[in-house]
């Protein structure tokens, strides 16, 4: 007999803007019509699978504030908005944002959604705009697709796949009563479950940070000292303790009892965090075969089976020890877990489903013969985003593989507390890492990373300047521990990208802009520049000769700005710039050169100058760290970026009307021969908040030099 245990994890970093209280991208609430309630409700369906579902906090208080219908969502409040009633502006949101699923299983398979897909496609190469109709059917698919295939039945739903064009006002209610009603049925569900005895409950650190990280950021050097080391020291044991606290009390007011066990996020751990983790009270961690492997000085090779050698190693819990007392440790079985996660998509369900308990009581028959009394194969892995690339959200396949699981006699399901239960092993040193390649460059490898880490850094440090009991602190270090959620450091770097990474980019960063505003600091001006250097949010068109316009803030002339480079701020992609732009004065940068300088006009909108009382337009070149601070007063100054304030460069040249002119030297941009250059913009208003911010590469002088042709 073989015992597996399964646990699915459930994540979502948290969207909600600190200053305005917006969520600012919709996955919370749309996988939890899709994936959140339906994964708990199956199990209904196979009493006898025992499985555990690590549930995230951060995830779960947004599942909560969607349920009692207090969350502010944009997409959202667009999608429900009369059709008729939506402006310019929101019909374009809903072109940009609400085709943001799997083509193949999502879209493609929906004649009426491939439809409006190919419209927009039309509509953007200048084809007719969207009509009222239109819109409102892209507002009900765009939700529609996402409903858990478990409602399928339901006749609401039913009636609604079976229209399937030219919806109505009504119909769109019908729909927002169907998904407030799974949203208040996903954390019932989930209790629901454990009380029966189906399911174990686990959680993470509240808002998903890198606990070894958190401990102290110079651990990621143990691994690959040839890294750089940061640039600012971060060693913060007693927030990863805050973290996990926190996280037990949620659990614990939600389901009623505390959680024994804990998935550290993305499995990443070192000894300083399990120190950290005992304290907090857990009974039992996972991680990633990789880091048992480093730990003991063996390699996990498989055969042309699949099957694992040293088997007998892998397919048991450890202790893993402490001062404050040994914690069970369970490694999770790469191979397998990357198999649901990865291929099995492609498979039909009950091949993949065969394949899979196949595998596991191999692996189990292996480890038996290798000396293993009771072998536990651990199968860890998102519960979440590998079902938009199933047949049917993944349903066919759980199916199958839970009924698989039920039936074979090789094989019995277990939660991780049963798994980890009386380890006889131990391991007295953990291998410092994570479940991707068992280190941590994703989180802190990049310059972008270690920038990001820089700044929080520096804002914990000022946290603890603080006199003991000045109000707002509780806000900012509320602000600080959201910051050190992991997600933020995911999307920098080389390693991902996704359409949203200027919104992760720009929230972390107004992560840490409140937290300052609430320990009653003004916002550093490194804060307002983007920290993604790996790609730009908008791509300018490149002046084509050279220009000297008069400095006077005004349009003095046509051909002063003519044959400028221009870049169209309204144009910039992303969810995070929707909810922080509206009502912007800017319209665009028009931006040239001459054989010795930059020059730079913000342009207004009609009727609205750039720079209103009080406000300043911070422009940056990251490249060289300068920051320039120009005032409606027509007074330019830099600043470094951590809010000191010095002389401009000599040469530099500001004109302040209702547009923004500025003139920089091009030697206090060290750019010979740049082909690009590096631009980052930002308006703050007089308290040092609603910052609003873009970031571009301009085309470098070097690369338009006219070429020699004759006439």
């Amino acid at each position: 007999m073989t015992r597996v245990a399964l646990l699915w994890h459930m994540h979502q970093p948290f969207y909600v803007d600190g200053a305005s209280g917006a969520h600012v991208l919709p996955w919370v609430r749309l996988h939890a019509l899709k994936d959140y309630w339906g994964m708990a409700a199956l199990l209904r369906e196979f009493p006898d699978l025992r499985v555990t579902f690590n549930l995230v906090p951060s995830l779960l208080v947004q599942v909560e504030a969607f349920a009692r219908n207090a969350a502010l969502d944009r997409h959202l409040d667009i999608g429900l908005r009369p059709a008729a009633e939506l402006t310019a502006d929101e019909a374009r949101f809903c072109l940009d944002e609400f085709f943001h699923a799997h083509h193949g299983r999502m879209v493609a398979p929906h004649p009426r959604y491939l439809e409006l897909f190919e419209r927009r496609q039309e509509a953007r190469a200048g084809g007719p705009a969207f009509t009222v109709d239109e819109l409102r059917d892209l507002q009900v698919w765009h939700k529609l697709v996402w409903v858990d295939p478990l409602y399928l039945d339901d006749p609401r739903v039913a009636a609604l796949y079976r229209k399937e064009r030219d919806f109505s006002e009504p119909d769109k209610q019908t729909l927002r009563e169907i998904e407030v009603e799974i949203l208040r049925r996903v954390i019932p569900e989930y209790r629901a479950a454990r009380e029966r005895g189906q399911a174990e409950l686990s959680t993470s650190p509240f808002y998903h940070p890198i606990l070894p990280l958190l401990c102290d950021l110079g651990v990621y050097r143990t691994t690959h000292p040839e890294w750089p080391p940061p640039e600012e020291p971060f060693a913060y044991p007693g927030d990863a303790l805050d973290q996990l606290e926190r996280s037990v009390a949620l659990h614990t007011r939600l389901f009623g009892e505390r959680p024994a066990g804990l998935w550290p996020s993305e499995g990443a751990v070192s000894d300083a965090m399990v120190e950290v983790v005992r304290k907090a009270g857990f009974e039992w961690m996972a991680t990633d075969e990789e880091i048992l492997g480093q730990s003991l000085g063996i390699t996990f090779r498989r055969d042309s089976d699949g099957v694992v050698q040293h088997g007998a190693a892998l397919y048991r819990p450890y202790q893993i020890g402490g001062e404050a007392g040994p914690v069970a440790c369970g490694f999770r079985d790469h191979a397998l877990s990357d198999l649901i996660g990865f291929t099995y998509a492609s498979w039909s369900a009950e091949d993949a489903a065969r394949d899979f308990v196949r595998r596991v009581a191999a692996a189990g028959a292996s480890a038996h013969a290798g000396g293993a009394a009771d072998p536990v194969v651990f199968v860890i892995l998102d519960g979440e985003n590998a079902w938009e690339h199933f047949e049917d959200q993944g349903r066919p396949f759980l199916r199958a593989l839970y009924r698989e699981l039920s039936a074979n006699p090789e094989v019995r399901t277990v939660t991780m507390r049963e798994a980890c239960g009386s380890p006889a092993a131990r391991v007295d040193h953990l291998h410092p890492g994570s479940w991707i390649h068992s280190d941590f460059y994703i989180w802190a490898g990049h310059a972008d990373d270690r920038r990001a880490w820089a700044q929080l850094a520096r804002a914990r440090r000022r946290l603890d300047e603080m006199p003991a009991g000045r109000p707002g602190l509780d806000r900012a270090r509320e602000a600080l521990l959201i910051a050190e959620g992991s997600d933020w450091f995911w999307w920098y770097g080389d390693d991902h990208a996704s359409d949203h990474d200027q919104a992760f980019d720009q929230l972390f960063r107004r992560h840490l802009s409140y937290a300052y505003l609430a320990m009653g600091d003004p916002v550093p001006t490194e804060l307002l520049v983007s920290n993604i250097t790996t790609d730009a949010a908008i791509r300018p068109t490149a002046p084509w000769v050279a220009i000297s316009p008069s400095l006077d803030g005004e349009d003095s002339s046509y051909f002063e700005w003519m044959g400028a480079g221009w870049f169209d701020t309204r144009d910039v992609a992303g969810a995070m710039h929707q909810v922080t732009t509206a009502g912007q004065p800017i319209l665009g940068i028009r931006y040239g050169y001459d054989d010795r300088h930059l020059y730079l006009c913000a342009v207004p909108k009609a009727g609205t100058p750039v720079l209103g009382h009080g406000a300043e337009l911070v422009v940056s070149f990251p490249a060289v760290s300068l920051h320039l601070v120009v005032a409606a007063s027509g007074r330019v100054t830099a600043e470094s970026g951590r809010g000191t304030t010095t002389q401009a460069p000599a040469g530099c040249r500001v004109g302040v009307g209702r547009a923004v002119e500025l003139r920089v030297p091009l030697g206090a941009l060290k750019i010979d021969g740049a082909l690009q250059i590096p631009l980052s913009l930002a308006l703050r208003d007089a308290s040092g908040s609603d910052s609003r911010s873009w970031t571009a590469s301009l085309v470098g002088p070097s690369a338009n030099r006219p070429a020699d042709w004759r006439a």
